[in-house]
C-alpha cells in the first residue's frame, strides 16, 4: 500500500471519527445520568481533577515546548474545566431544589478559584511564553496572544506574596458575584389587591390567571410575566407604584453592602496590578481599551439621545395631562404606561392587539425557523431525554451549509418559564465548549416567559419576543462560533463588550412583515397577523427609542461611575439617583434602590456599556442586509461565516471590519433612533427596531 494511500485512509477514519465524536448518540446529554447533589459534585470534582492533570503535564515537559506538547494539554485543561464550571453555574440558576442551589454555588465557587489559581500559575505562563508561534496558524497564534495578555492581567508577572493577595481577592469576588446573584433571584416579591376591578386594563387571559387566593385577595409578584403588562397596562397608577416600588427593591439592602464589599474587591484588584480603577482595569482586554474611551461613549450616546428624548417627553407629558391638566413630571413607573396610551392615541396602535397573534408555541417555532433560514440549519427535538426540570426542551442543530451539510454542530436546552428561585431575567449560558473533531457545542436558554396550559396559550408581549430573538441569537453564536480547534477561543469568547453585537442584531428581525407572517397568527383562528397592524406596530415601536437610549445611558452611566474611582468615594443612592436625573427626563420614585437588584453590576461591572456599544455595532450589521427579504440574498451566509465562525479566533475589530469592509460608526444607530421623527417607520421591512 503506497504512503499516499495510508494518508487518505487515515483523513477517512479521522472524518469518521469526527462525526461520530459531534453524534449526539455519542456524547450524551447534560442531564443523561440523572445526578443528585452528590453525584453532581463528583462530576465537577472530577473536570477540575482531569483539569489538574492537564497543568501538570504542562509544567512537566523537558525540553523545547511544542504546541502538541504545552497548548494542546492546556487547551484540555480549559475545556475540562469548564465543563465542570458550565454545569456548576447553571443547576445554581435553574435547579428547583434550594439545597441543590447551594451546592452548586459552591461547587462555582471552587471552579472559579481553579482558574485564578491557573492564571497566576508562573510555569504555565512561561511554558506558553515559550511557544515558537513563527509557524502556526493565525488562529493559533492569536490564542496564545491572548491568553499571555490575560495571565498578565491577572498578575502572574508579580512578585509571590502579591500573586497571592490576588487569588485571595478573585476567590473572595467569585463568593460575591455569586451571593449577590443568589439574592436577587431568592428575593420575588409581590403585592396585594382586594378585587380584580385594581387589574383594569390588564388582558383578559392575565386576569384568569391572578385568581383570588383563599383569603380572597389577588397577588402579583415581581416575576416578569407579572409585573411588565402591569406597567404598560395597568390604569390604577397606585398598583403599578407599588409594585415597581417592590421590583426595584429586590435583594435590599443585602445587595447594598454586598456590592460597596465587592467595588472593594475590585478596586483593590485592580490597584494592585498597576491601574487607577477598576473600570481602567476592566476594559484593558476589551474593545474599548481604557476607561476614558467609556466615558467618551457615554458622552457622545447623551449627546446623541438628548433632543429626541426631550421631544418624546413632550408627548408623553402632553398625552398625560388629557387625564392631569397640571401635570409637570412624569414618574418612573408611569413612563410604560403613559408611552401605551400615546401610542394609541397617535398611532392608532394598542399593544394587546399583538398579543392574541403571539402565543408561546407559535413564537417558539417562529424564531426557530426564522434562525433555521437565516443561518442556514435544521432543528431537531430529541425526545423523552432527562432533564433537571420535565418541561426542559432538547434540540440538535444539523448543518444545511455545503461544506457540512448534514453534520450535527450543537444541541441546546430550552428552559423558558418562570419557577420559584430560578433565574429570573433572560440568559443564554454555555454548557459545552465546541472543539472541533472532539466536543460538541451545547448551551441553553434560560428564560422566564409565560408558559402555556390547556386553557391558556402563555400570549407574549412584543417585548417577551425581542428577548427571545436576542437571547437566541447568542445560542447561535456559541454554536456557530464553537467548531474550532481549541475550547479556549470556542464560541463567545472574543473580546466580551461584542458578545451583545449578534444578539441584539437578530432582534431587528422581528420587525420584517415577512418574518412575523411566518408565526405570528391568532391563537384562536389561525388568522396570520394583517400587514396593517405590523406597518401600525412598527411606527409605534419607533416612537420611545431615544427615551430608552437615555435610560440605557443612566444605566451605562451607573456602571462605569460607581467602578471609576476608589469605592470609598461613592454613595450607592447618590451616585444612582444622579445619574438618573442627569441622563433621563423621568422622575424617580424615593426609597427605591435599583442597585440592589441590576445584576448587571456583579457581570459586566463596569462594562455594561456594552449593551449600547453592541447596538451600535448591530444596527451597522443590519443595514447591510437586504430590507425587502432579510433572509435572500449572500448577506445571511456571509453574516455567518465571517461575524460567527470565527468564535474567539480573531479580534472583534477584525470581525467588524471584515463584514462591514469599515469600522464601526454610529450612523445607522442615530439613523434608527429618530427613525419615528424622521418619518421611516411606516412598517416597511427596512424599518429597523
Amino acid at each position: 500500500m503506497s504512503k499516499i494511500s495510508c494518508v487518505l485512509i487515515l483523513a477517512s477514519l479521522l472524518v469518521i471519527s469526527a462525526v461520530a465524536q459531534t453524534n449526539p448518540a455519542s456524547q450524551p446529554t447534560v442531564w443523561a445520568s440523572k445526578p443528585d447533589a452528590a453525584a453532581f459534585e463528583k462530576f465537577v470534582n472530577e473536570r477540575l481533577a482531569g483539569g489538574q492533570k492537564s497543568i501538570d503535564q504542562v509544567i512537566a515537559v523537558k525540553g523545547p515546548r511544542t504546541i502538541e506538547n504545552t497548548l494542546v494539554p492546556y487547551d484540555e485543561a480549559i475545556r475540562q474545566v469548564n465543563t465542570g464550571n458550565y454545569l456548576a453555574n447553571m443547576m445554581f440558576q435553574v435547579h428547583p431544589d434550594v439545597a441543590f442551589r447551594d451546592r452548586a454555588s459552591v461547587m462555582t465557587q471552587k471552579a472559579n478559584a481553579f482558574l485564578t489559581a491557573v492564571s497566576l500559575n508562573r510555569d504555565v505562563y512561561q511554558a506558553l511564553m515559550a511557544l515558537d508561534l513563527s509557524k502556526v496558524d493565525a488562529a493559533t497564534r492569536y490564542y496564545v496572544q491572548r491568553q499571555l495578555l490575560e495571565f498578565r492581567l491577572a498578575g502572574v508577572d508579580k512578585d509571590d506574596a502579591t500573586r497571592a493577595r490576588l487569588k485571595q481577592l478573585n476567590d473572595d469576588l467569585t463568593g460575591e458575584v455569586t451571593l449577590y446573584e443568589r439574592n436577587i433571584a431568592d428575593d420575588q416579591r409581590s403585592i396585594e389587591v382586594s378585587t380584580a376591578a385594581e387589574l383594569e386594563g390588564l388582558p383578559l387571559d392575565y386576569i384568569d390567571r391572578h385568581k383570588p387566593g383563599a383569603d380572597g385577595k389577588i397577588r402579583i409578584t415581581t416575576d416578569y410575566p407579572d409585573i411588565f403588562p402591569v406597567l404598560k397596562f395597568g390604569k390604577n397608577a397606585d398598583l403599578r407604584r407599588r409594585l415597581y416600588e417592590q421590583f426595584d427593591n429586590r435583594a435590599y439592602p443585602k445587595n447594598r453592602d454586598l456590592l460597596m464589599k465587592m467595588m472593594q474587591t475590585r478596586y483593590e484588584i485592580a490597584t494592585l496590578l498597576g491601574y487607577s480603577s477598576w473600570a481602567d482595569y476592566n476594559a484593558a482586554d476589551k474593545m474599548a481599551v481604557n476607561g476614558q474611551n467609556i466615558a467618551n461613549f457615554i458622552h457622545d450616546l447623551d449627546a446623541a439621545a438628548r433632543s429626541g428624548a426631550q421631544r418624546e417627553f413632550a408627548m408623553l407629558l402632553t398625552e398625560k395631562r388629557k387625564t392631569e391638566p397640571d401635570a409637570k413630571e412624569i414618574w418612573d413607573y408611569e413612563n410604560s404606561y403613559i408611552g401605551e396610551q400615546l401610542r394609541r392615541s397617535e398611532y392608532n396602535f394598542d399593544s394587546q392587539s399583538v398579543r392574541p397573534y403571539l402565543p408561546y408555541a407559535s413564537v417558539k417555532k417562529g424564531i426557530m425557523d426564522t434562525a433555521a433560514q437565516l443561518f442556514h440549519v435544521t432543528f431537531k427535538q430529541e425526545m423523552n431525554v432527562p432533564a433537571w426540570t420535565p418541561t426542559v426542551e432538547t434540540w440538535d442543530v444539523i448543518d444545511n451549509g455545503v461544506t457540512d451539510k448534514g453534520r450535527i454542530v450543537g444541541r441546546f436546552y430550552l428552559d423558558m418559564h418562570p419557577r420559584p428561585g430560578k433565574f429570573s431575567h433572560a440568559e443564554m449560558v454555555q454548557v459545552l465548549d465546541g472543539v472541533r473533531g472532539k466536543q460538541m457545542p451545547e448551551a441553553a436558554l434560560i428564560c422566564n416567559f409565560p408558559e402555556p396550559t390547556a386553557s391558556d396559550a402563555g400570549l407574549m408581549e412584543y417585548g417577551d419576543v425581542t428577548v427571545f430573538f436576542h437571547e437566541f441569537g447568542h445560542l447561535m453564536h456559541h454554536i456557530l462560533g464553537g467548531q474550532q480547534q481549541w475550547a479556549g477561543i470556542s464560541g463567545i469568547t472574543m473580546e466580551s463588550d461584542f458578545g451583545e453585537a449578534p444578539s441584539q442584531m437578530l432582534e431587528e428581525f422581528i420587525r420584517s412583515p415577512q418574518v412575523l407572517a411566518t408565526f405570528a397568527h391568532h391563537y384562536k383562528t389561525g388568522e396570520p397577523i394583517p400587514a396593517e397592524l405590523v406597518a401600525r406596530m412598527n411606527r409605534a415601536s419607533a416612537f420611545g427609542r431615544a427615551g430608552s437610549t437615555a435610560a440605557q445611558v443612566s444605566y451605562t452611566a451607573l456602571s462605569y461611575d460607581i467602578y471609576k474611582g476608589k469605592p470609598t468615594d461613592v454613595d450607592l443612592d447618590v451616585v444612582s439617583l444622579a445619574d438618573t436625573k442627569r441622563y433621563t427626563l423621568f422622575t424617580p420614585s424615593p426609597a427605591i434602590h435599583m442597585y440592589a437588584s441590576f445584576g448587571h453590576l456583579s457581570g459586566y461591572s463596569s462594562a455594561y456599556y456594552t449593551y449600547m456599544w453592541d447596538s451600535v455595532i448591530a444596527k451597522d450589521f443590519f443595514q447591510q442586509f437586504d430590507h425587502s427579504n432579510l433572509l435572500a440574498g449572500d448577506a445571511p451566509m456571509r453574516y455567518r461565516r465571517v461575524v460567527l465562525e470565527p468564535g474567539g479566533s480573531m479580534s472583534a475589530n477584525d470581525l467588524v471590519k471584515n463584514f462591514l469592509g469599515r469600522p464601526q460608526n454610529m450612523k445607522a444607530f442615530q439613523s434608527w433612533m429618530g427613525e419615528e421623527f424622521d418619518g421611516g417607520a411606516g412598517g416597511s421591512a427596512s424599518a429597523t427596531n
